[in-house]
């Protein structure tokens, strides 16, 4: 009887343990989705302000302006973009450290 109590007990904290394991799993994978779908929410916006700086260079040329860079409108547009791609850098970096954490364990 005394055996089987412990079989019983073993069986038990092992399932603790797995289901433990699986929760964690379950959100770390949890995490590296959302970290995803907010890099390709962030790399839309890259692209649509890259679509909005070419516009203004373009218009800006037409009209005659020839140093382009000194221009304030297209100086803020380059600085929202560095901006937005060191974010997704950064969730990049996120996403491998997860993913990273989730090979150790």
């Amino acid at each position: 009887m005394a055996t089987e109590k412990k079989t019983g007990q073993r069986i038990l904290q092992f399932g603790r343990i797995a289901l433990h394991k699986i929760s964690f799993h379950t959100n770390q994978y949890k995490q590296v989705v959302q970290k995803k779908i907010d890099l390709g929410a962030m790399q839309k916006k890259i692209e649509q302000l890259q679509f909005e700086l070419g516009r203004v260079v373009d218009e800006q040329y037409r009209a005659g302006q020839k140093d382009l860079l000194s221009s304030k409108e297209i100086s803020q547009l380059l600085e929202k973009l560095f901006r937005l791609r060191q974010a997704a850098d950064l969730l990049d970096e996120e996403i491998e450290q997860i993913r990273n954490e989730q090979q150790k364990t």
